[in-house]
């Protein structure tokens, strides 16, 4: 199992830091042993691809600082996240739900200064708004890139929507009690040649699909932090179909048949 790299952890002081998040910004390796745990074959393909080229996302929070009563983690009812659709003309990982994000780019400070810039350029963000409370292990993925998740808590909520529509289709403000809940909950898997090249945990909300390394750092954050509410992880779903099923915009990354789908023997199997 790949090991994490680079510098991570708290970049404020704790008591700056919703105490809901706590259990994330205290210990984040445990974040990155749970995505990198996450079903098949792809973290071991992702490893192959380490050190190409480096990337930052921004993991932005919304919500009250204080925790609340009434759900587990001390999850606040107003509690959200900030997502994105990419545009399906984009060259990799088009129309896949996503964190806003991108590669370093020369003179960035990496990894905020990164994560930072591509979400106001992706969004719109006003920066002066967000305090940047961690960064967490490097995480390789499959399209060659080593990705730090950075995470965010929007002390002052800005204005935020589609910059470029030929980057993003969709920014949005998911709610994370609703997009926890049990009934929105459920692992996608994909197979190739009879075995499993792909399983893990996915969330379908207001029409949207998030899954892969968005839908594995959603899920590990949640479960580090406590949040999560028991759902049914046996309930594994074929990837094609519910990319297919939520309006086809997204492209998996595996091979397909020339006709578009997958292959006979793949459809179903986990």
């Amino acid at each position: 199992m790949s090991k994490p790299s680079g510098d991570y952890g708290a970049l404020v002081d704790r008591d700056l830091i919703p105490s809901w998040l706590h259990a994330v910004t205290d210990d984040p390796a445990v974040v990155n042993e749970s995505v990198l745990r996450r079903g098949g074959d792809r973290a071991r393909w992702a490893s192959a691809f380490r050190a190409q080229r480096a990337a930052a996302v921004l993991v932005l929070f919304g919500g009250a600082f204080e925790a609340a009563a009434d759900h587990p983690g001390g999850l606040p009812a107003d509690a959200d996240v900030l997502l994105t659709e990419r545009a399906a003309t984009m060259r990799t990982h088009s129309g896949q739900i996503a964190f806003p994000g991108g590669s370093r780019d020369p003179g960035d400070d990496y990894p905020v200064g990164t994560a930072m810039r591509e979400a106001r350029e992706e969004t719109g963000l006003r920066a002066d708004g967000v305090r940047v409370v961690a960064s967490l292990p490097t995480f390789p993925v499959p399209s060659g890139f080593e990705v730090t998740p950075v995470i965010g808590h929007w002390t002052q909520p800005s204005w935020v929507g589609v910059v470029d529509e030929a980057e993003t289709a969709r920014v949005a403000r998911v709610n994370l009690r609703e997009l926890l809940h049990p009934s929105n909950r459920f692992q996608v898997s994909r197979s190739i040649m009879g075995a499993t090249a792909y399983k893990g945990p996915a969330f379908l909300y207001d029409g949207m699909l998030v899954w892969g390394f968005t839908g594995g750092l959603l899920a590990a954050i949640s479960q580090s932090a406590g949040w999560d509410v028991p759902w049914d992880t046996d309930d594994v779903r074929p990837l094609e179909q519910m990319i297919a099923e939520t309006g086809g915009r997204q492209a998996s990354g595996f091979p397909l048949n020339p006709d578009g789908h997958a292959a006979p023997e793949d459809r179903g199997r986990v």
